[in-house]
């Protein structure tokens, strides 16, 4: 009797479909960032036309006002734009502080086998625009290298605006790779921005910011939501390393890892996800559009347009969101398929993920805060790069469109597939077919 042939295991699924509990969650999520998505473009619309109308000078006036002039000695004398960028935008870390310790203790990122996929694929995304521009701006004589990380963020409000206007019916595969994706990406651009944007250190403030959080963690782990002490200690933390030198918006980070992930033995929700549901709406609905209204205004009246389109550092950017995330995300997933011989999900092509990686090239929020952290607010170069990361961004959505509605139809289909509840006991019934 001959032994049976050894069986060859199943190949590991890239992009397949989340548990019904995590794609719930999901919804919520992309619910919201979507309509963010929404008001962030608005914002950036209104900052547009008004820079270029006949009343620019009160933009510029609104943006440069000091509301506490008397600020100087917390450095806190600081513009409505810089408040904007460095207060606001502090809410909108945090909350990607609350993403990344859920992703790594709950989500994707804890299993390593799922987890390989989104980081490699924001390593690639982020690599590869950042030589794009190296490779332009030192053809072009080096002039602009500061602003090397510029392209290397993916803004995912803007990606799913752009996915709601064309009314892309994504399997939820890709739209929580997507997710994901941008959740890792934005931790490469925290370490960026902590790491290579910090002009000067002051160890003092650092320390006792570190202090606030060490008792904005202890609060939180006994599971003290008491608003009236955590938010002085988040507002002292984020103040401290501002004075620090570190840019403030880590300190959103900081406090969002701090914040526990599981849920406590009454069976509740974890309190990441509880503090993520309620500040989520107030970063996508009102931190980032007010940031993209005071970051988006560039003037192009009495503009040399030839020479803005044939700026280095213009190219450079728009080249690195266009075609280095492009790259970066595709070519980095076909090689882990290739090398792991893993396939991609049964309802997913790779024209699929080819369109979502063009996606991947919208870069808005983080883009226009390492801009300015690069070449200073209200500097020309800072002025190109709006224009830039508009631009690519811009391309990068047209492409992306073009792609993706062409399989609308296909799409449509996995979606009435994945929401169908047939015994309307509110889970779809392909999420008990799986575990049936």
């Amino acid at each position: 009797m001959t032994d049976p042939a050894p069986r060859t295991p199943p190949p590991y699924r890239l992009l397949s479909r989340r548990s019904w509990p995590e794609a719930r969650f999901l919804a919520d999520v992309l619910r919201t960032e979507t309509v963010g998505g929404g008001l962030l473009l608005l914002g950036a619309v209104v900052a547009l036309v008004w820079a270029n109308s006949p009343w620019r000078s009160a933009y510029a006036e609104l943006g440069g006002w000091v509301p506490w002039p008397g600020g100087h000695a917390l450095h806190l004398d600081l513009d409505l734009a810089t408040w904007a960028a460095d207060g606001l935008l502090a809410i909108f870390f945090f909350v990607v502080g609350l993403e990344l310790k859920r992703e790594f203790v709950a989500g994707d990122l804890r299993d390593p086998r799922r987890a390989v996929l989104p980081v490699v694929a924001a390593l690639g995304g982020a690599l590869l625009p950042a030589l794009c521009y190296l490779a332009v701006t030192l053809t072009a004589g080096g002039a602009g290298l500061r602003g090397w990380a510029i392209p290397t963020a993916t803004d995912i409000a803007f990606a799913l605006a752009v996915l709601a206007v064309v009314s892309s019916h994504l399997p939820q595969g890709l739209r929580a790779f997507l997710l994901t994706l941008a959740v890792v990406d934005d931790l490469f651009a925290i370490l960026i921005i902590a790491v290579f944007y910090t002009a000067s250190f002051h160890p003092l403030p650092l320390l006792g910011a570190l202090v606030a959080v060490a008792a904005f963690a202890l609060l939180v782990q006994r599971r003290r939501t008491w608003w009236w002490a955590l938010i002085p200690l988040a507002v002292t933390a984020w103040a401290l390393v501002h004075a620090s030198g570190v840019h403030a918006t880590v300190a959103g980070v900081l406090l969002g890892f701090t914040v526990p992930v599981l849920p406590s033995r009454t069976g509740a929700a974890g309190l990441a996800e509880r503090l993520e549901h309620r500040w989520r709406p107030i970063s996508a609905g009102l931190a980032v559009p007010v940031f993209a209204f005071f970051a988006a205004g560039v003037s192009l009246v009495d503009a040399d347009l030839a020479g803005l389109l044939t700026d280095p550092v213009v190219i450079g950017v728009a080249a690195g969101l266009v075609v280095g995330k492009t790259v970066g995300v595709f070519g980095s997933t076909y090689l882990l398929a290739r090398f792991t011989r893993a396939e991609l999900d049964e309802e997913i092509t790779w024209s699929d993920l080819f369109g979502l990686a063009v996606l991947a090239g919208i870069g808005f929020t983080v883009s226009l805060l390492i801009g300015e952290l690069a070449f200073g607010a209200g500097s020309v170069e800072n002025e190109r790069v709006k224009a830039a990361v508009l631009i690519g961004s811009l391309v990068a959505a047209g492409l992306a469109t073009a792609v993706l509605t062409r399989r609308n139809r296909a799409y449509r289909r996995i979606s009435e597939r994945e929401s169908r509840d047939s015994d309307g006991d509110g889970v779809p019934d392909v999420y008990q077919e799986e575990t049936a």
